[in-house]
């Protein structure tokens, strides 16, 4: 795992750079941000290409018969070529008197011109910026150390996304998944090989934990899997771009507003036995939450994308979550970040749970502590869909309530140790009856594990053999007749009950009265639509009297 606290250092003095330029230019926060990330990248870039160079050399591979040799073995390598006209050192080393703003444009052209995979990507604006000010800029980002995450421009990001709602007034509705969701997503749908969808991919770093997990694997993720991507605003598009080409990735990242635009058609797969499957092997996102106002009339007619029907009430996340469903092919499998409250909506939402649970679409449902988010306090499910479970499971949903598990990593934010996803994954496995896979917990060494959580300790049978069971408190497997006897609810908590000897924590009860107040919340607005019916429908019989 990454140093948080340096992190948080690298964050802040970031965005004291940042917040220079509003000062000096009285350019607005959407002006500067894409100049402030592309120097960023600039200087990442240069990061992974030496990287790449150094494990060239090491390899005795370094004899150029020309540029395109070395090229072509620097992106075998997982990085961008940089040429020399792009180097961030070379921008530093500019002599006294220079065009820093010409010279930093020049660097971004030269460097699209030689990775097709970020063409018109980068800013080209810093002829705006006085050469004291892009030279202090310069000098500041020297010292990021790129060695404290593997999706740093995400983290990086998010936090710009923060500073610059606070700045301009605005509410923080949008958010960066924290990378420790996002890797638990990962080692539960596995990403082995195959299409990799997330119609909400923000700055792509489920992609660069797919890649990141086919490399731990021994594989190539560029031989392994194919990227396709959306999101709605062209800025967020182009960081994507920037943060798949920085780790060696090419992808098909498209704009567009995924309720109503559908470029990759991606509910239109194969048709197996009178079924009509998806287009993709995994589909991981972390969708916006409890999205109102969405056009659902201009949906409606779409029955491939959105199967079980539109949900009544003003929500827009079981549009969310049948999107992911449709976009499955015969044996995909997704994970995805929900809010809470759709765990146990009631009303039509809870009707297009019941056809989802019906066709046997849930495998998992992981409950998440709260403070998980980098900018927000809410809580979280993790819903993990699969349309070929094995013959054990079917008919069945495994519940993990892991709202007990993570790492106080500040007084405002949570994560996992590597030692506590991998056990959380494993649990997953076991239960699949699948072999166990520690490749996460070798690979991340984390000074924050300290053998509290092995499986072991937990799921060792009578004969010494280490298998699935349920255990209070934390994990059960409930079939469909339990689920139905539950109102369809899928809400680890009404399942897997407390352990022996706990008592319901402070935490714990906040929990199920957020839950009872979100639920009070949509039974309000059914009611109200259900006044709203009856009122027009009066009116009408009124005018035929």
């Amino acid at each position: 795992m990454a140093d948080f606290k340096k992190i948080e250092a690298l964050e802040k003095r970031l965005w004291s750079a940042a917040d220079s330029l509003r000062a000096n230019t009285g350019l607005t926060a959407q002006e500067y941000s894409r100049p402030i990330l592309g120097l960023i990248f600039l200087k990442y870039a240069e990061f992974r290409f030496t990287q790449a160079k150094e494990r060239i050399e090491a390899k005795g591979s370094s004899r150029r018969r020309g540029n395109g040799d070395i090229k072509s073995q620097i992106q075998a390598e997982g990085a961008m070529f940089v040429p020399d006209d792009a180097l961030y050192s070379n921008l530093l080393a500019l002599p006294e008197g220079s065009n820093i703003g010409v010279s930093v444009n020049n660097a971004m052209k030269a460097l699209e011109a030689e990775n097709e995979a970020i063409k018109d990507a980068l800013p080209k604006t810093y002829t705006r910026f006085d050469n004291d000010i892009l030279k202090g800029l310069l000098k500041n980002f020297t010292a990021i150390d790129f060695g404290l995450g593997s999706d740093i421009f995400g983290r990086i990001y998010e936090y710009f996304l923060n500073e610059f709602a606070k700045t301009e007034g605005q509410g923080g509705g949008e958010f960066f998944t924290p990378s420790a969701l996002v890797r638990l997503i990962t080692e539960v749908i596995e990403p082995y090989h195959g299409k990799v969808f997330d119609a909400a991919c923000g700055s792509g770093g489920m992609f660069v934990s797919s890649a990141d997990f086919v490399a731990s694997h021994n594989k190539s993720a560029s031989d392994e899997l194919s990227i396709f991507g959306q999101e709605k605003t062209g800025d967020t598009v182009r960081l994507s771009k920037m943060n798949l080409a920085v780790h060696g990735l090419q992808g098909d990242i498209r704009e567009g507003n995924s309720y109503y635009e559908d470029p990759f058609d991606l509910a239109k797969g194969e048709i197996i036995d009178g079924k009509q499957y998806g287009q993709f092997d995994r589909v991981m996102a972390n969708p916006p939450f409890n999205v109102n106002e969405i056009q659902k009339d201009r949906l409606e007619g779409d029955k491939q994308r959105f199967p079980f029907g539109m949900p009544r009430n003003d929500n827009g996340n079981y549009l969310w979550i049948q999107m992911f469903y449709a976009a499955l092919n015969k044996t995909g499998r997704a994970g995805f970040v929900m809010a809470n409250s759709a765990s146990d909506a009631r009303g039509s939402e809870q009707d297009i749970r019941q056809k989802l649970i019906e066709d046997d679409g849930v495998d998992v449902m992981v409950a998440v502590s709260s403070n998980f988010f980098y900018t927000v306090t809410l809580p979280c499910a993790l819903w993990f869909l699969d349309k070929n479970k094995p013959a054990k499971n079917k008919g069945k949903v495994l519940f993990i309530d892991a709202r007990h598990i993570f790492r106080q990593v500040t007084r405002a934010v949570r994560d996992y140790t590597s030692e506590q996803l991998n056990f959380i994954a494993n649990i997953v496995r076991l239960y699949r009856g699948q072999d166990i896979d520690n490749t996460y917990l070798e690979t991340h060494p984390d000074q924050g594990n300290d053998g509290k959580f092995k499986l072991e300790d937990v799921f060792t049978n009578e004969n010494g053999e280490l298998t699935y069971q349920n255990v209070a408190g934390l994990c059960k497997v409930a079939t469909k007749e339990e689920i139905i006897e539950q109102g369809y609810s899928l809400n680890p908590g009404r399942y897997v009950g407390v352990a022996e000897g706990e008592h319901e924590s402070d935490e714990d009860f906040v929990f199920k009265l957020t839950a009872l107040q979100e639920e009070l919340e949509v039974l309000n607005a059914e009611a109200h639509e259900l006044e709203t019916m009856i009122s027009v429908n009066v009116a009408k019989i009124m005018e035929k009297v």
